[in-house]
C-alpha cells in the first residue's frame, strides 16, 4: 500500500512563504490526484488545494486563492507553495491521493500521509 510522507513545514512569520511537498514512500505505476488539506487546532480539516493525475487541473479553496499554488513534476510528487501566510493558515498540513478526478473532501482519500506542521507567527 502506498503511503506518502510530506515535508516543508515549520515556523515561519506572518507574510512569509513556505513551500510543502508530497511524495510517494515506494513508487507506483499508478497516477493519483493528490490533495492537500490543513487541519487546525479545534478545527475540522479541511481541503486547501487538488492538482490532477496528469497536472493539468487545479483547484483551491477560496481561503487560500491568490496565494498558493500547487504543482507536481513527477509522477506522484506533488508541492504547495505557500505566500503571504496568516495565522489563519497554521496547522497540520497532509496530503492525500486517489485514483481519479480530484476531491477536495477527506472521505474520498484512499493514501494519506502523516501530515506536517505550519506555524505563523504574527
Amino acid at each position: 500500500q502506498v503511503q506518502f510522507v510530506e515535508s516543508g513545514g515549520g515556523l515561519v512569520q506572518s507574510g512569509g512563504s513556505l513551500r510543502l511537498s508530497c511524495e510517494p514512500s515506494e513508487f507506483s505505476s499508478d497516477y493519483y490526484a493528490i490533495t492537500w488539506f490543513r487541519q487546525a487546532p479545534g478545527k475540522e480539516r479541511e481541503g486547501v488545494s487538488c492538482i490532477s493525475a496528469n497536472g493539468a487541473m487545479t483547484y483551491y479553496a477560496d481561503s487560500v486563492k491568490g496565494r498558493f499554488t500547487i504543482s507536481r513534476d513527477n509522477v506522484n510528487t506533488a508541492y504547495l507553495q505557500m505566500n503571504n501566510l496568516t495565522a489563519e493558515d497554521g496547522g497540520t498540513y497532509s496530503c492525500g491521493a486517489r485514483r481519479g478526478l480530484c476531491r477536495m473532501q477527506d472521505g474520498y482519500m484512499q493514501y494519506w500521509g502523516k501530515g506536517t506542521l505550519v506555524t505563523v507567527s504574527s
